[in-house]
């Protein structure tokens, strides 16, 4: 088969928790140490299957869940290594000496290699194996530094675990670490959520990801809503403590580089923005997704059926669907327009063959005119009022 271009990153769903959090809608399963080495067989033989198919060199892997560092050490150490073998590196694979392999600072010059933790989860003997499979950047789940606010998450970890997996992190080698926040929880006040930035900030972490709480369909959470037995901020409490968040954080000297998305200058994640330019990617494991030559897929959301196709040498999608050229403009359009500079005309037109302000003439128009995009000879980006408003914006660009 013809791949249309190289696939440079990689996506690995490990979907372990030691408990599953009321408002998170991803596929997760509690921790069960029966099932951790069939999967893990399993990942690695579609790990096998996809390089196979699809020669990937890859410059970024992602491996989230889930908590993939609930995973006891070899197993982890198991799946690291198997991930990261197929790194393209800077030079020559002949090059390299035959000792040098996974752990050399060469290694992590060409390839950002993420894996998501929660805090306590990383212990020093985790974080050396992390170390030792040359992951570059681990993601922290902090979410708050009041107990409140976890309890309301149903989080399991009291706030000085955060700071404890950060230094843990450091002290193994890791060079960047990124901490994840949500704020709109019920009952937070703009103070509080403010007293979150500043010991966040305090821990000296490289990125920081900073969401809105959204009530999916389906999870504890939604229902609890339903049941109003939790309140759903005000939404102009919301967008005070958004737009606290961006002054905040730039003062801190963390640039904003997409909505939700923060750094210290060059920690920008560079796989999430494989997905913001809609460029391709490879999904391994139970629910992953994955697209690749303008197809669109996702694999099935159970364990065990997982684990079962895989073993049988069968493929694990259960949803496939390729998207046009059409699709695909519009969908580049809506991803880019997250970042802070902006759909990139003259990309988008070597892409598709189309300036991005005449295909979608009218949506700009409009939301130029209403304050929430700017137009420049180089891009289309949202305005600090369209940040505030940007899913109604970027929806009229589907």
């Amino acid at each position: 088969m013809t791949i249309a271009a190289p696939i440079r990153s990689l996506y690995v769903h490990v979907p372990f928790c030691h408990t599953i959090c009321g408002y998170c809608d991803f596929y997760s399963v509690v921790y069960d140490r029966g099932r951790i080495t069939p999967l893990v067989g399993a990942l690695l033989c579609e790990l096998d299957q996809c390089g196979r198919r699809y020669a990937p060199a890859l410059r970024t892997i992602y491996v989230g869940g889930g908590t993939p560092t609930t995973l006891p050490p070899n197993e982890l150490s198991r799946l690291l290594t198997a991930v990261r073998s197929d790194v393209e590196f800077a030079g020559p694979i002949s090059d390299r000496p035959a000792e040098s392999a996974v752990g050399s600072v060469a290694d992590r010059t060409c390839c950002e290699f993420t894996v998501e933790a929660n805090p306590a989860t990383v212990t020093p003997e985790i974080a050396d194996v992390l170390m030792g499979c040359a992951v570059t950047r681990v993601s922290i789940g902090a979410q708050s530094f009041h107990p409140s606010e976890l309890r309301v998450l149903d989080r399991l970890h009291a706030p000085p675990q955060v700071g404890q997996t950060v230094a843990i992190c450091r002290r193994a080698g890791i060079p960047q670490v990124n901490l994840d926040l949500i704020f709109a929880i019920p009952g937070q006040t703009l103070e509080s959520w403010l007293a979150n930035l500043r010991q966040a900030v305090e821990l000296g972490p490289d990125h920081l990801s900073c969401y809105g709480l959204t009530y999916e369909h389906g999870t504890p959470l939604y229902e609890r809503l339903q049941r109003g037995q939790v309140r759903q901020a005000d939404s102009e409490l919301e967008a005070e403590m958004y737009e606290a968040t961006i002054d905040t954080l730039a003062a801190a000297g963390y640039r904003q580089y997409e909505i939700s998305n923060f750094a210290k200058p060059g920690c920008e994640c560079r796989h999430n923005l494989v997905y913001w330019r809609n460029e391709q990617y490879l999904g391994v494991g139970p629910s992953a997704a994955g697209y690749v030559d303008a197809v669109r897929y996702r694999n099935v959301p159970d364990v065990a059926a997982y684990v079962h196709a895989v073993s049988a040498g069968r493929s694990p999608r259960v949803e496939e669907e390729r998207r046009s050229l059409d699709q695909q403009a519009r969908e580049t359009a809506m991803l880019s327009l997250r970042l802070t500079d902006g759909l990139d005309r003259r990309t988008f037109a070597a892409r598709f063959g189309r300036d991005a302000t005449e295909l979608f003439a009218d949506a700009v128009r409009r939301h130029v005119s209403l304050g929430l995009l700017e137009v420049s000879d180089g891009a289309i980006r949202l305005t600090r009022r369209g940040l505030l408003l940007a899913d109604s914006v970027i929806s009229d660009f589907l």
